[in-house]
C-alpha cells in the first residue's frame, strides 16, 4: 500500500506539477529535527527546509500559536490593522535592529522591498544603481534575479532588469571603482548561502559601511537565510559590529508558515508611503501569530546559545573530518549555518548521505552546507557525523 502510494503520489507530481525541481522524496510527518517519508522511512534533517524550521518540524509552541489564531481571525489584508503585526514589529526592533518593518511573503518579496525602498529614497537624487556582489542568490522575480549574482539562475531570462551592477565579494576596491553618481546603495549577505557558506569579512564590512556613509549611500543586508538566529545572533550583522540601513528576512520567520520582512532604520521610516507598495497577505493575523511564536520560543528556551554551542561542537567535529578525508578542502559559517568545501561536486554525496537517512543540501558547486534545526542536540549531531563518516569512508 505504501509502494502504491509513493507510485501515485509521483505520477500525480509528474503530470500537474511544473518540472521546476526534481524531488525523489514523498514526506509525510515532521518532528523536530526528524522528517519521515511515506514509506516509514525516518531521517535526520539537516536541511531544515532551506533553513526554514528552524525551531524543528512541527515545533509544538508554533503549532499552537497557529490553531489558536485560525479559530479568531485568519485574514483581513492591510487596510485593517490587526493584534499581531504590530507587536510582531515591535519584537523586530527590540531584537536589535531599531526601525520600522514592512510584512510580506517570501525572502523574494522581501528584497525586492527592499530594492523599492532604496530606488525610492534616491529617486530625487537621480539615483537608482545597487551594486551586488558575484556568487550571491536575492530570489526569483525579475528584479531579484538580476540582483543575483550566480549567472546560472538568470540563464533563460535576460535581458536583465537594468540598476544592478556585480562585483567581487569581500573586495572593498572593487565596490569603490564601481560607485557613481548614479549609485543608491550597496547590498549584500552578510554570509552568503547558495554562494557556498562564504562569510563576509569583518574589516570588510566595517569599512564598507564607512564607504557607504562618505559616498551618502544605503548598505542593504539580506538576511534572508542567515537571518533569525542561523548565526547564533538573532540578525547576523550582529556578528559584524556595524549595522546596515535595511535588513531583509523570511525563511525561519514563521518556521515554515509563509512570512517575509524588511526592516528600514527609523530615520528611513517615511520613505515609502501610502500607496506606495503593499502585499495582500504581508502580515497577516495568522502569520505574524506564528512569527511572535518563533520569537518567544527562541527567547524563553535560550536557542540563540543551543545555535552557538551546538554550532562549536559541529565545526569541531569537522575540522576533525577534515584532517582525515584529503577532499575536503575547508570547513566554514557561523553559528549553524555551515558549509564543507570539497574538491568535488557536492551532489555527489547527498544521496548517498540520504540513502543512510540524514538529509543535507548543497551550495555552490562543491559546497556541502549543513543547515540543521537551531533546537539541534549533541546527540543527534553525533548520529549526523556518523552518517557522513560511513559515507565519506566509502570515497
Amino acid at each position: 500500500m505504501q509502494k502504491q502510494n509513493y507510485e501515485m503520489v509521483s505520477e500525480l507530481y509528474k503530470k500537474y506539477v511544473m518540472k521546476t525541481c526534481k524531488p525523489n522524496l514523498v514526506l509525510v510527518k515532521g518532528r523536530g529535527t526528524y522528517v519521515w517519508d511515506i514509506q516509514g522511512r525516518r531521517y535526520l534533517d539537516f536541511g531544515s527546509g532551506i533553513s526554514v524550521c528552524n525551531l524543528g518540524h512541527c515545533n509544538p509552541a508554533v503549532s499552537a500559536a497557529i490553531k489558536e489564531q485560525v479559530d479568531q481571525l485568519v485574514h483581513t489584508s492591510n487596510l485593517y490593522m490587526n493584534l499581531n503585526q504590530p507587536r510582531l514589529a515591535q519584537a523586530l526592533s527590540d531584537h536589535g535592529f531599531d526601525g520600522v518593518a514592512f510584512f510580506c511573503n517570501s525572502g523574494a518579496e522581501a528584497n525586492e522591498g527592499m530594492i523599492k525602498f532604496a530606488r525610492k529614497w534616491g529617486h530625487d537624487q537621480g539615483k537608482f544603481e545597487i551594486i551586488t556582489m558575484e556568487d550571491s542568490f536575492h530570489g526569483r522575480t525579475l528584479a531579484t534575479l538580476a540582483a543575483t549574482g550566480r549567472a546560472k539562475y538568470r540563464k533563460g531570462f535576460e535581458p536583465d532588469m537594468p540598476g544592478f551592477v556585480s562585483v567581487p565579494f569581500n573586495d572593498l576596491d572593487a565596490i569603490k571603482q564601481k560607485i557613481t553618481e548614479k549609485t543608491v546603495a550597496v547590498l549584500l549577505e552578510p554570509i552568503q548561502g547558495e554562494g557556498g557558506i562564504l562569510p563576509a569579512d569583518k574589516e570588510y564590512l566595517r569599512q564598507l559601511r564607512a564607504l557607504c556613509d562618505e559616498k551618502g549611500i544605503l548598505l542593504l543586508f539580506d538576511e534572508v537565510q542567515c537571518g533569525m538566529g542561523r548565526t547564533g545572533k538573532f540578525y547576523a550583522y550582529q556578528n559584524y559590529g556595524i549595522e546596515p540601513d535595511a535588513v531583509s528576512l523570511a525563511k525561519a520567520m514563521a518556521n515554515g508558515y509563509p512570512m517575509g520582512a524588511f526592516i528600514v532604520q527609523r530615520k528611513h521610516g517615511d520613505v515609502l508611503q501610502v500607496g506606495s507598495h503593499n502585499s495582500t497577505f504581508g502580515g497577516t493575523p495568522l502569520a505574524s501569530a506564528a512569527a511572535l511564536a518563533v520569537i518567544e520560543y527562541m527567547d524563553s528556551k535560550k536557542i540563540l546559545n543551543n545555535c552557538r554551542k551546538q554550532g562549536k561542537y559541529i565545526m569541531d567535529k569537522l575540522g576533525e573530518m577534515k584532517s582525515k578525508y584529503g577532499f575536503i578542502k575547508d570547513v566554514r559559517g557561523f553559528g549553524l549555518m555551515i558549509g564543507i568545501v570539497l574538491d568535488r561536486p557536492a551532489s555527489e554525496f547527498l544521496p548517498k548521505l540520504e540513502e543512510k537517512g540524514l538529509i543535507a543540501l548543497s551550495a555552490g558547486e562543491t559546497v556541502l552546507r549543513l543547515l540543521p534545526p537551531l533546537t539541534v542536540s549533541k546527540t543527534e549531531i553525533d548520529k549526523a557525523m556518523a552518517i557522513m563518516t560511513e559515507v565519506f569512508d566509502t570515497v
